[in-house]
């Protein structure tokens, strides 16, 4: 098993809540993971009819046979179980308890918020982070390649080709997902809904633009885009709130949890394709935000990226804040840094009076290096910015 980063969070809140929470996208390693952990722990899918159907028909009985407690996987199948956990975690409160997982972020952090509440510790596991990879031996991929791949755990633990798990992917979400949270009758304009939205990778969302494209109202777009955060499928990146003289946007972007499936819905066949595809630049950038983000889930925190544009369309990719600090990036596909690269962290440093410590360009080469007081750093060294922002 790669050693997964979310591991020492789990068992550090496991010496302080009764139940640990694990959600995050399927095939992210979550069972993997929390079976790892916790060995001695019984494990319970409530994918499974049978314990599915005892949960939901004698939810007592059924945690009765766990005094010592157990692992539920896809807990958010049976929310009945959450108010008759509360009564045997406040009866019995020794911590790591019970350790929950979950594919449905909204299910399952709405029965934790209504019965649970004080009493969880929850993590959320995205898929492979490119510092848990590099941790392997022999790990050296180029950027292309790690775009068009993605990161999901099967397609490096099992090595399967990631055109025919991908299709299998989407395919079996639809069916499970999908149509257990969403009435959805016509599977080829969600399938349609998908492929649009991997199509804005990297844009300010326009729901009814997307939905006029996609033959669908705005509110069936705004319905499924749910469907898709909840899920892990997207993510929506806030606008900075900050305003330095200047009208900002309010609209979020739009981005893939990962980029292998964005690929995909993009009919990109292969690595060669994806370097002179027009979308290579929004999918670099997206590789990007979505490296800095599992950073954050992966030691327990709340995401505090945001991306930063006024109205003449002067943007900043990324805006990071790290304790009393506002960090600026850049982000640029190409492996040659020029001048222009800068231009907007210029106008952002001159809005914001920052600092030039603060202002970085992640780009598609492989040094690391300062220039005109700017840090330039390599796409490899993602897992090094947190760490030398601190510094």
């Amino acid at each position: 098993m790669i050693n997964r980063t979310a591991q020492k969070v789990l068992q550090e809140w496991s010496q302080y809540y009764p139940v640990l929470a694990l959600t995050g996208p399927r095939q992210s390693g979550k069972t993997t993971l929390v079976k790892f952990v916790y060995p001695e722990k019984v494990y319970v899918s409530l994918e499974d009819p049978d314990q599915r159907e005892f949960a939901l028909e004698d939810p007592r009985g059924f945690l009765a046979r766990f005094p010592s407690g157990a692992i539920l996987d896809e807990v958010q199948r049976c929310p009945v179980l959450f108010s008759y956990l509360q009564g045997m975690v406040d009866h019995d409160p020794r911590p790591g308890l019970f350790i929950l997982t979950g594919s449905q972020h909204f299910d399952l952090l709405s029965g934790i918020t209504q019965s649970l509440a004080g009493r969880v510790g929850l993590v959320q596991l995205l898929p492979f982070s490119l510092s848990e990879l590099r941790a392997t031996p022999d790990f050296d991929v180029e950027a292309d390649d790690l775009i068009w791949k993605g990161l999901y755990p099967p397609l490096y633990d099992r090595k399967i080709p990631p055109a025919g798990w991908y299709a299998n992917y989407v395919m079996t979400y639809i069916e499970r997902d999908v149509r257990q949270m969403l009435n959805i009758r016509d599977l080829s304009s969600f399938q349609r809904f998908l492929r649009m939205c991997a199509a804005r990778t990297g844009q300010l969302l326009n729901l009814a633009s997307l939905g006029n494209d996609c033959g669908i109202t705005h509110n069936t777009a705004k319905a499924w885009l749910s469907i898709l955060e909840a899920s892990y499928i997207v993510f929506l990146l806030q606008p900075y709130n900050q305003n330095y003289g200047k009208r900002l946007v309010k609209t979020p972007k739009l981005y893939f949890h990962d980029t292998g499936l964005a690929a995909w819905l993009l009919s990109i066949q292969d690595r060669h394709q994806l370097s002179i595809h027009p979308m290579r630049g929004a999918l670099f950038e997206n590789m990007v935000i979505s490296e800095l983000l599992k950073n954050l889930y992966n030691n327990g925190l709340p995401s505090n990226l945001f991306f930063w544009r006024d109205n003449i369309g002067t943007e900043v990719d990324l805006i990071y804040e790290i304790g009393n600090d506002v960090i600026a990036v850049e982000m640029k596909s190409g492996q040659t840094v020029t001048k222009d690269y800068f231009s907007a962290l210029e106008k952002w440093s001159k809005y914001a009076d920052s600092p030039r410590e603060h202002l970085y360009v992640v780009y598609g080469g492989d040094d690391h290096y300062v220039r005109s007081g700017i840090q330039i750093l390599s796409w490899k060294f993602l897992a090094d910015l947190p760490s030398a922002i601190k510094t």
